[in-house]
């Protein structure tokens, strides 16, 4: 029995179980996530729950410092390894089956990584870690080596580039940690700054062929699964507080302002259809690698109610004002930004763009508003939706600077 077809997937366009890896068009209708790419987006939650989860412990355990040196160091190798998948399919992605195998792999890798994550909070061991970080790279090393094979000229060039790129990478990640486990600051700075490095040189011969609409889509479905386990965290917290404190009242606010939070936060992100901005390299890197910042201030948003609901039945030894702090700081990193990523080239007039800075501003005032300043937080957000769609609707009748699908803030 043959496989069933999609219009809008890689199998519709061959046939097969082993296909020659050419790039994509660029100018394909109808490019949209595979059911792999969303398998592989849901098993990356898995690593970014695990490093939420070990950053409320740090910060309940009075150890904030080294909650949040761990989750960002933690966070940046789930993120890169999910943002060179992403790019890499967009471009190659022939879906048959030493393709998903491949994929497969990757997977294994990060649950490997996620498994590791706690030894890496909490003992500095991040031998794990950094084993799965390299099964889910030279998994990819293997797909680029086979689009060289498949490519000619620049195209093989640039393929080559990024398999002995990514190669050379984690020779670097195998000899700084697995000696001694825990990685100096600076040398992993140095080392994700290399990583970082790869693709800007690797596309020097030839860019890859990106789709802009398939690398928006996966982005925006990155954010949703990032904010719903904001939301999955939170709840869980909340039930748990109440079982074993039964304190609903001093619950409610932070509940209440939270899903304002999270609401708003999902709002402002799709406002704007941002695949028309991605019409470079230059334009489409700058904003992919600012994502390290929305996916990592999203799912802190979660840690952060976590860390409240805590602090508000007695189980964390900090302060109203700094359990309100780590609510706030994200929100207000998420909507800066997202102003800054991709709002911006869509604003007309001064009262639209600077909604969402002054919005970022007063949520972090709200840090100092007493035990409901979650809430605070959670209704400037509502507000900043609702005055975004206000200014948008009075300004209908002017000529946009560029197409708009939804209300935007």
């Amino acid at each position: 029995m043959s496989e069933p077809t999609t219009p809008a997937g890689p199998m519709a366009r061959t046939g097969g179980a082993l296909r020659r890896m050419t790039a994509r068009s660029r100018e394909e209708e109808h490019r949209a996530s595979t059911p792999l790419e969303l398998f592989f987006d849901l098993c990356f939650v898995v690593a970014v729950a695990q490093a939420g989860v070990r950053l409320v412990h740090a910060v309940a355990e009075r150890h904030p410092g080294h909650g949040v040196t761990g989750y960002l160091l933690v966070f940046f190798a789930i993120w890169w390894a999910w943002v060179n998948f992403s790019w890499f399919a967009s471009a190659y992605d022939t879906d048959d089956v030493p393709y998903r195998i491949t994929t497969l792999v990757q997977i294994v890798g990060v649950l490997m990584l996620a498994a590791g994550v706690p030894r890496a909070f909490d003992d500095g061991d991040f031998r794990l870690t950094v084993c799965g970080y390299a099964v889910m790279r030279l998994a990819l090393v293997t797909q680029w080596l086979r689009a060289a094979w498949a490519e000619s000229g620049d195209a093989r060039q640039t393929a080559l580039r990024y398999a002995f790129g990514v190669t050379l990478c984690q020779v670097g990640w195998m000899a700084l940690l697995l000696p001694h486990g825990a990685p100096p600051v600076r040398a992993f700075v140095l080392l994700a700054v290399a990583e970082m490095s790869v693709p800007a040189l690797a596309e020097r011969a030839a860019p890859t062929t990106w789709h802009p609409h398939h690398i928006a889509e996966r982005y925006g479905l990155f954010t949703i699964i990032v904010l719903g386990e904001s939301v999955s965290s939170a709840t869980i917290a909340v039930q748990s507080a109440v079982d074993e404190h039964d304190a609903l009242g001093e619950l409610l606010p932070i509940a209440v302002g939270g899903l304002l939070i999270v609401f708003a936060a999902w709002w402002i992100y799709f406002a704007v259809p941002i695949h028309d901005h991605l019409a470079s390299n230059r334009q489409a890197f700058l904003w992919g690698y600012g994502h390290y910042a929305v996916f990592g201030s999203a799912a802190a948003i979660g840690a952060g109610l976590e860390i409240a609901v805590e602090q508000a039945v007695g189980s964390a030894e900090i302060s109203t004002r700094a359990a309100a702090g780590w609510v706030t700081v994200p929100t207000a990193v998420f909507l800066f930004t997202v102003w800054v990523l991709h709002a911006r080239h869509y604003k007309r007039g001064v009262a639209q763009q600077l909604n969402l800075p002054v919005s970022a501003v007063v949520v972090l005032a709200c840090t100092f508003t007493g035990s409901h300043a979650v809430l605070w937080a959670g209704l400037v957000c509502a507000a900043t939706v609702a005055l975004g769609v206000t200014l948008q609707t009075r300004g209908a009748g002017q000529t946009p600077v560029a197409p708009s699908s939804s209300p935007t803030p």
